[in-house]
């Protein structure tokens, strides 16, 4: 079962949650849950510096705590670290985490095996890759259930993260294909956005007229792409009239092989996300 809609989950009880890891995904987390209705009360965070424990304390009233005391408290743990800080956390989750827990990893290429078998026997796992719109509401998080997680976990999990945007349901092994695509897919977005403004400041606009001009080009763009159903290939055909500027952009485009290193460049973050999952650093 896949959505590419808001989750329509609705679980009739909600236990607590603990964030562990407050770094850009986690605190959008946080604050997504917040204003989807949940109250600092149903919220945990945890953070190795207490200088950002007490500004998660004073922006968003959370109670802030360690690893092992989240996991006694909360009934759902969110496993928000880097990948190659997923070892280190488990090692230190694993002695005190009751069997009933619900374990989600927000970890790049991380598998739920990987995680399971740093568990105790059974905990149910399920894998989640966000994207940093998560900040705003409007996230791609893909989500892939573990050995143990039933489809109540799965519908929690989309509860979740529907908070910050869209969800989608996909088998674990597409899960690097995911990550390439939309986990990193933002920051692709930002760097032919940055070489926009700079074509538009070459051109002879003032910098701030080419930013405003090619984000909401962007902006307009996305929803078109999301809301109209079309192929981008007749959203493109729509705007490329014979003979006009935007075919003469197309072909140098074509020309300079944009096409074949985009390919490529997801080819290249899909194989480092099974790197990543693989242990190499």
């Amino acid at each position: 079962m896949s959505s590419s809609t808001p989750s329509s989950a609705s679980p009739s009880a909600r236990p607590q949650i603990a964030i562990l890891g407050t770094g850009k995904i986690g605190e959008a987390l946080l604050g997504g849950l917040l204003r989807s209705g949940r109250t600092p009360a149903d919220l945990l965070a945890t953070t190795r510096r207490p200088e950002r424990a007490a500004a998660l304390r004073e922006r968003y009233g959370v109670e802030t705590t360690d690893t092992a005391a989240a996991a006694k408290s909360a009934g759902i743990l969110i496993l928000a670290v880097k990948p190659q800080d997923m070892a280190a956390l488990l090692d230190e989750l694993a002695p005190g985490l009751p069997p009933d827990r619900l374990v989600i990893s927000a970890a790049a290429g991380v598998t739920t095996a990987f995680i399971e078998d740093r568990l105790p026997s059974g905990t149910p796992v399920v894998r989640v890759m966000p994207n940093t719109p998560a900040l705003v509401d409007e996230a791609m998080s893909v989500i892939s259930g573990g050995a143990h997680a039933t489809a109540e976990h799965l519908d929690w999990t989309e509860d979740i993260f529907g908070s910050v945007g869209r969800t989608m349901r996909l088998p674990e092994h597409q899960q690097d294909a995911a990550t390439a695509l939309s986990g990193s897919g933002p920051a692709y977005f930002y760097f032919l956005v940055e070489a926009m403004i700079d074509a538009g400041i070459l051109l002879g606009l003032p910098r701030d007229k080419a930013h405003a001009l090619i984000v909401q080009s962007a902006v307009g763009a996305s929803v078109m792409l999301r809301d109209s159903g079309e192929h981008p290939v007749r959203l493109r055909e729509a705007v490329t009239s014979p003979g006009g500027t935007t075919i003469s952009a197309i072909r140098e485009l074509e020309n300079h092989g944009v096409r074949a290193a985009l390919i490529a460049a997801l080819e290249a973050a899909h194989d480092r996300s099974r790197a990543l999952g693989g242990g190499q650093r």
